[in-house]
């Protein structure tokens, strides 16, 4: 893990096209502006375990609950 120190509107670089810097710090919480481009998606981490549990999930479900969706057709 690399770990880097920024202060109040300082920033740090990512490849060409990612920028990410320091908004604001008010206490023990830190604002951070992300630049990135659109096809990058950007999530906070509890939000992305959220997505990889329910894709995990929903990966697993057995065929013929996948049969009842409309227009799906599961041999």
């Amino acid at each position: 893990m690399l770990i880097l120190s920024r202060k109040l509107k300082e920033s740090i670089r990512i490849g060409d096209n990612i920028e990410i810097k320091v908004l604001e710090i008010i206490g023990d919480q830190v604002k951070l502006g992300i630049d990135a481009p659109k096809a990058i998606d950007i999530h906070r981490s509890e939000v992305y375990m959220q997505i990889q549990m329910e894709n995990n999930e929903a990966a697993n479900l057995p065929a013929h609950v996948l049969s009842t969706l409309p227009g799906k057709d599961v041999k």
